[in-house]
C-alpha cells in the first residue's frame, strides 16, 4: 500500500471514529445506559456482535487465514486487553469522574509520546524533526478545541483517561507485531469477540441492563457497522505503515467527532477554537506526511 492511500484510508477511519462518539451518546439515551454495569454492558455487547461479524466473514473469504492465528494467538489477546477490554472500561469509568471536554486532550497525550519515542518500539519507525513538529501541532489543536473547557484539574477520572490512552498505543504496538503474521481482518475479528466477551461478562457480573426496541436498533447497527469497517481498515493501514504517522492522523478524531456532534446533538461549533483546531490538525498532518521527491 502506497503512502497517499494509507493517508486516505487513516483519514476514513477517524471519520467513522469520530462518528461514534455522537452515536455512542445517542446509545446511551435509546438503551437506557445509566451505571457502569450498563457501560460495560453496552460495550460488550457492541463488541461481541462486531467480532462475531467479522470471524464470521474471514472464515467465508479466507480460511486459510486462521491457520496463522495459534502461533499468534497470545498477541491476539493481548491486542484485545488492551484495544477493548482496558481502553473502554478506563475510557468510560474516566468519563463519569472527569470534564468530557478534558478527555480530548488526555486521549492524545499516548500518542503524542509514542511519536518522540517510537524508535524504542520499531527501529524503521524514527522520530523525525517533521514528525514530532506534526505531533505538536495536532496536539495543540486538540487543546484548541478545548479551549472554553474551564480550569484544568487533574484527578482519578483524568488518571484513567490517560491510561486509556496509552492503551490505544500499547494495543497498536503489540497489533502491529501480529499482523506480520496474521490478516488484518482476521486480526480484527478475533481479538473484538474476546474484548466483547470479556466487557459483556464484567458488564452482566455488575448488574447491567440494556433495553431494546425496534425503533432504535439502527443505533446499535451503525455503531456495529462503524467500528467493524474502521478498525479493519485500521489495522491493514497499521500493518503497511508508520504507527507514529498514523498517530498525528490520529489527531484529526477530535475534529470528526466536533462535526458529528453537531449534526447529530445539535452542538455548537461555530466557535473560533475550532477554525484554529482545523488548522493546527491539518497543518501538523501535512508536515509530518509530507513525502520528499523521489521517496515513497
Amino acid at each position: 500500500m502506497n503512502k497517499k492511500k494509507s493517508i486516505i484510508l487513516a483519514f476514513v477511519v477517524m471519520l467513522l471514529w469520530g462518528s461514534l462518539f455522537p452515536m455512542v451518546k445517542l446509545g446511551y439515551v435509546a438503551y437506557g445506559i445509566n451505571t457502569t454495569g450498563d457501560i460495560l454492558l453496552f460495550a460488550g455487547v457492541r463488541f461481541v456482535v462486531c467480532g462475531v461479524a467479522i470471524c464470521l466473514y474471514s472464515l467465508f473469504t479466507d480460511k486459510r487465514s486462521y491457520k496463522e492465528v495459534p502461533g499468534s494467538f497470545g498477541l491476539i489477546l493481548l491486542s484485545g486487553l488492551f484495544a477493548i477490554v482496558l481502553h473502554y472500561a478506563f475510557t468510560y469509568s474516566g468519563l463519569m469522574l472527569s470534564e468530557s471536554s478534558k478527555t480530548a486532550i488526555l486521549k492524545q497525550i499516548g500518542a503524542l509520546l509514542y511519536v518522540c519515542f517510537s524508535f524504542l518500539f520499531f527501529k524503521n519507525d524514527k522520530p523525525t524533526f517533521a514528525k514530532i513538529i506534526g505531533a505538536f501541532l495536532g496536539f495543540a489543536g486538540v487543546i484548541a478545541i478545548n479551549l472554553d473547557g474551564g480550569a484544568i484539574q487533574f484527578g482519578l477520572g483524568d488518571v484513567l483517561i490517560l491510561l486509556a490512552s496509552f492503551c490505544t498505543v500499547a494495543s497498536n504496538i503489540v497489533s502491529k507485531k501480529a499482523l506480520q503474521k496474521v490478516a488484518p481482518i482476521t486480526m480484527t475479528g478475533t481479538s473484538q469477540l474476546f474484548g466483547g466477551i470479556v466487557l459483556l461478562i464484567a458488564g452482566l457480573l455488575l448488574g447491567g441492563r440494556m433495553s431494546f426496541s425496534l425503533q432504535t436498533s439502527y443505533v446499535l447497527l451503525y455503531i456495529c457497522a462503524a467500528s467493524s469497517i474502521s478498525y479493519c481498515i485500521w489495522f491493514t493501514v497499521v500493518r503497511d505503515g508508520s504507527l507514529s504517522n498514523l498517530f498525528i492522523i490520529k489527531f484529526a478524531e477530535p475534529a470528526f467527532a466536533c462535526v458529528f456532534g453537531w449534526v447529530l446533538l445539535g452542538e455548537n461549533i461555530l466557535k473560533l477554537q475550532y477554525l484554529l483546531a482545523f488548522i493546527l490538525i491539518s497543518a501538523g498532518i501535512f508536515v509530518a506526511n509530507k513525502v520528499r521527491k523521489g521517496k515513497q
